[in-house]
């Protein structure tokens, strides 16, 4: 896992870094993948990403967000906050062979607070899991 406060993943898609890209910043395209939004891509836009509460966890369902930076098509931040959580994600695409590296961050946890602890080891493993799974299979219905 690593750090308690940070989590890092990256992952090879083939795909090329426009097409990723477009998969980060389509807000239709964002909630195949991971949540109902209203996002757009322009620097201080504020958001919303809507899933299902979790009252255990303290958190409402809503993920209050904003974009941070927005340098197409190389990195984006989104300032990330529910519940307990005041965080940054942040996405970065580099190209390697016929298709792109995406790293992803997602760093500010407190690992002094059991509440985000706990957030923090669900979101690590959705991270790492689910949302790279249905991120591939978004780019891959995609023409």
């Amino acid at each position: 896992m690593g750090e308690p406060t940070r989590i890092a993943v990256d992952q090879f898609l083939p795909h090329p870094p426009a097409k990723v890209w477009r998969a980060l910043t389509d807000s239709d395209l964002i909630g195949r993948w991971l949540m109902p939004n209203d996002f757009r891509p322009a620097r201080g836009h504020r958001f919303t990403l809507r899933t299902v509460p979790r009252p255990g966890q303290g958190f409402d369902g809503t993920v209050h967000c904003e974009v941070l930076e927005l340098d197409e098509p190389h990195r984006m931040r989104w300032a990330w906050r529910g519940g307990t959580l005041d965080t940054v994600v942040t996405w970065t695409l580099a190209p390697e062979g016929r298709g792109t590296r995406l790293f992803l961050e997602h760093a500010g946890f407190d690992p002094d607070d059991p509440l985000q602890r706990r957030t923090f080891t669900l979101l690590d493993g959705g991270w790492r899991t689910k949302v790279w799974t249905r991120l591939a299979d978004t780019l891959a219905a995609l023409p």
